[in-house]
């Protein structure tokens, strides 16, 4: 099982110092790419819409429970894998908004 690397953080505000990868980018060069599967396909293997998996694939949607046990089953790695990754970048996502907010 692969477990998601912990992204650097800065030293004083514990936040990542750049955004962590989302899921999609890595389902896309981890597991497409080496399987030689294009995005209609995987989407068909998947059971979801091609407009889905592709928003994923490049960072527009969020990586849902179900995909995740969706890649899961296809792909070998766990949900929970998955699912750190994209709460990793929605995490960075939020605090950089707060912060920019209280500038």
């Amino acid at each position: 099982m692969m477990k998601p690397q912990l992204p650097q953080r800065h030293h004083r505000t514990g936040v990542p110092t750049r955004t962590p990868v989302h899921p999609g980018h890595l389902l896309e060069k981890l597991f497409l790419v080496p399987l030689g599967m294009n995005q209609t396909e995987a989407a068909s293997r998947l059971g979801v819409s091609r407009r889905r998996l592709h928003e994923v694939v490049r960072g527009r949607r969020a990586l849902t429970p179900d995909t995740a046990a969706r890649c899961a089953l296809h792909f070998g790695a766990d949900a929970q894998f998955w699912l750190v990754l994209q709460a990793q970048h929605d995490a960075f996502l939020a605090t950089r908004r707060l912060q920019s907010a209280r500038s």
